[in-house]
């Protein structure tokens, strides 16, 4: 903890007619020796102000520094003194360019009123408080194993182990075939991968493959599975079994490329699939192009889109039900028309994979025969970045013919051939086409949707949790966290992360590694590695009051707590992610970490001086604000000339998921008339850095509604706000909007005693 602090200004930053020179005295007059220095610095960050603070420390052994001025997000690599533990005051943007009267005009630039002087030394004694219940993290280091484990050995694992390898890292690679290549193998070309980006040519995969194969860093096990990895980042066990046995390998992150599978074909039931010869899907096409086997002149590759939902989240298809069709000609079969859609569903993110595949395809059916003909029908064609020249090729080429059309139905002539009828086609309605063959889209279903794969030894199971969320793929696609899994020092790349073609899986590839390698470097030093990037603190717990409760180990969103027979939480600190929401659920408060905890949250609360008359000092307001999206959203309205509120106070904090309900009692208990939480959207379009922080928060804010019924307190004094980081433009609106009911309501019924 900080005993002596040095409180230092920063004029060029705050301004707005403040007297900082009395503040400095009036915070120096309250603290005492605590806080022995207070000045102020016509400029913060100019260099002089910074040896002069170096002084400090040194003559007057100060092991704290509090800078008042800019948001903490601002130059914060400016300011750091080895040994003494440094913290900000946001008097900039939550304080001066933030502020506006109670009427809502703008106070003189000459001269600060009573209500900006008091908002600004609330906030600095907050400072204060803060920083005197912050002790220095130290860190939990690991082992520090310098090896990485790769699942999957096909392009996107060969590409990984490759990069991995290059980076001076041992490599373990598990195949669960017998030989290296995975799905790659089998395609006959790609879609073109270099310049001049307009003609397919051979994919690649067997240099690939030369390459791993004589790296001497790299370790390969073919015909092999992850039966069990336990551990954490940096220091992982994993078993692998073999055909002889199994073997345990100490690993320090985990690649996870495993790729895709296809959908059931059950969804292409109504197209005909499985009864009418030659409807075949595009995997299918693919294995009969390499083997030579493509006898059919004239193909139609169908790429129409569902509306309705699934039954089945694993059931996806990017091909839409036929409508009802008409009666079969005599001698024709018809394909079967699905009355209930349920099962059949658009993969929104496929369509892109389906359309390029078709292009390629179609070419194929050109090559290998002179006069051959492809038609390609769509509801939409998708074509994405660099592959539009390939698109535009594949217009200009002879044999190829492409039309958006509805697809009416599906029928087999006496010869064998097939009759699609398409309707509002560009050539017109009604159209005919007679074709040998038939192929619709593969749908891409990841691997790990049905097959935990990398089967976790964590309490919270082998898999990745809630995968239906993510319609079955590896939970990786946070919101600016691409490859990030639920599981710290799990890293998915390439089809099991998302569909995609073999460019954007060498790129994931490479993307997953290096987050793999910084997850192994974080560990040895102890440090979280996103979102707080180089925190050192991780929880800490007392266990001498716990009473095995098991809320920690149940709402930790990344399996970072195991427990004991008994219950007691087992910490494993590199999974941590420091989002402290184990610390929100404790009701006991045995746990925080060294420099966030339930007292100094609490502590800054009481700080706050209240009028003890509403009416003439105005209420007081606490907005817990999440640190991701809503703290930087505030300071970007204010930095917009946005302008709130001068009764709320504004304390940041790592998640809503930490927030815990003791904070709430604390506020109200001190007369604060009301609490408002700002945080990340949740649900299905959730952007939670820490994915379910708000969602929690939500849940324990109706425990809080019925304990402050009990009191006699009206529960939406306490309210909770979901905010996108560029959603900065409506907080202002929504304080307002909290502050008019908190104003027509009157005071907490607390207020005063």
């Amino acid at each position: 903890m900080a005993t002596k602090i040095g409180v230092y200004f920063d004029q060029s930053s705050i301004g707005g007619g403040l007297d900082l020179e009395s503040l400095a005295d009036t915070v120096g007059g309250k603290w005492g020796d605590l806080t022995p220095v207070c000045k102020v610095f016509p400029v913060l960050a100019d260099k002089k102000a910074r040896d002069e603070i170096i002084a400090d420390i040194e003559e007057e052994g100060l092991d704290g520094v509090l800078l008042c001025g800019a948001s903490p997000r601002v130059d914060w690599d400016l300011y750091e003194f080895e040994g003494v533990l440094v913290d900000r005051v946001n008097l900039r943007e939550q304080g001066v360019l933030s502020y506006k009267n109670p009427d809502g005009s703008l106070p003189d630039p000459e001269a600060a009123p009573q209500l900006l002087e008091a908002l600004v030394t609330d906030y600095v004694n907050m400072g204060v408080v803060r920083l005197q219940k912050t002790t220095a993290p130290d860190g939990s280091p690991s082992e520090g194993v310098r090896r990485v484990l790769v699942l999957g050995g096909g392009w996107t694992g060969l590409t990984a182990a490759t990069n991995a390898s290059l980076a001076g890292h041992e490599v373990v690679l598990v195949e669960k075939d017998e030989v290296l290549g995975g799905r790659a193998l089998g395609l006959l070309k790609t879609v073109p991968l270099s310049h001049p980006y307009t003609d397919v040519h051979d994919t690649g995969i067997e240099k690939k493959i030369a390459a791993v194969q004589g790296d001497a860093n790299i370790t390969v096990y073919t015909k092999a599975k992850l039966a069990k990895l336990s551990g954490q980042p940096g220091d992982f066990t994993a078993t692998i079994a073999l055909a002889s046995g199994e073997q345990e390998v100490k690993v320090g992150a985990v690649v996870l490329a495993t790729g895709w599978q296809p959908q059931d074909t059950k969804v292409l039931e109504p197209f005909g699939y499985g009864s009418l010869q030659n409807v075949v899907t595009a995997a299918e096409f693919e294995k009969l192009a390499k083997n030579g086997g493509i006898t059919a002149r004239r193909v139609a590759f169908i790429l129409n889109t569902a509306l309705a939902e699934p039954a089945d989240p694993y059931a996806e298809v990017c091909a839409e039900a036929p409508a009802e069709a008409p009666a079969p000609a005599e001698g024709e079969a018809a394909a079967p028309v699905v009355k209930d859609h349920e099962s059949v569903r658009h993969l929104p993110i496929s369509n892109a994979i389906s359309s390029v595949v078709a292009l390629k395809q179609a070419g194929y059916v050109c090559d290998a025969f002179e006069g051959g003909q492809a038609f390609i029908l769509y509801d939409s064609m998708v074509v994405q970045g660099i592959h539009e020249r390939f698109y535009k090729a594949a217009q200009d080429r002879l044999g190829v013919m492409m039309s958006k059309a509805e697809i009416r139905s599906i029928t087999q002539a006496a010869d064998g051939s097939l009759n699609v009828l398409c309707d509002k086609t560009l050539i017109g309605d009604d159209i005919e086409i007679n074709v040998d063959m038939v192929v619709l889209p593969t749908g891409i279903v990841p691997a790990t949707a049905k097959d935990p794969i990398v089967n976790f030894d964590y309490r919270q199971g082998p898999a990745f949790p809630d995968l239906e969320l993510f319609e079955g793929y590896a939970d990786s696609n946070y919101i600016c966290f691409p490859y990030e899994t639920r599981r710290t020092g799990v890293y998915a790349a390439g089809c099991v992360r998302q569909p995609m073609m073999l460019d954007a899986a060498e790129e994931d590839a490479v993307g997953a590694t290096m987050k793999a390698i910084q997850c192994i470097e974080s560990a040895n030093r102890g440090v979280a590695v996103h979102p707080r990037s180089g925190d050192l603190s991780y929880p800490l717990f007392n266990f001498v009051r716990c009473t095995q409760c098991k809320r920690c180990t149940e709402e930790c969103p990344f399996g970072a707590l195991d427990d004991d027979e008994k219950g007691t939480p087992k910490p494993n600190p590199a999974r941590c992610r420091r989002c402290g929401t184990c610390m929100g659920a404790c009701p006991e408060r045995v746990i925080s970490f060294a420099n966030y905890n339930i007292d100094q949250i609490g502590s800054m609360i009481r700080e706050i001086n209240v009028p003890p008359d509403m009416k003439k000092g105005g209420p007081r307001v606490v907005i817990l604000a999440c640190e991701n999206d809503a703290y930087p959203a505030l300071d970007m309205a204010a930095l917009r000339g946005k302008h709130w509120s001068p009764y709320v106070r504004i304390i940041p904090v790592r998640c809503l998921g930490s927030v815990n309900a003791i904070w709430v009692a604390d506020a109200m208990s001190k007369g604060i008339d009301g609490v408002m939480m700002l945080g990340c959207k949740y649900g299905d379009d959730y952007q939670c850095h820490f994915v379910k922080g708000s969602e929690i928060c939500k849940r324990r804010k109706e425990n809080i509604a019925e304990t402050l019924n009990r009191l006699g307190v009206e529960p939406d004094r306490v309210e909770q706000y979901e905010v996108a980081i560029d959603e900065y433009d409506k907080l202002p609106g929504v304080i307002e909007d909290f502050m008019n009911m908190i104003l027509e309501k009157g005071p907490n019924p607390f207020k005063g005693y």
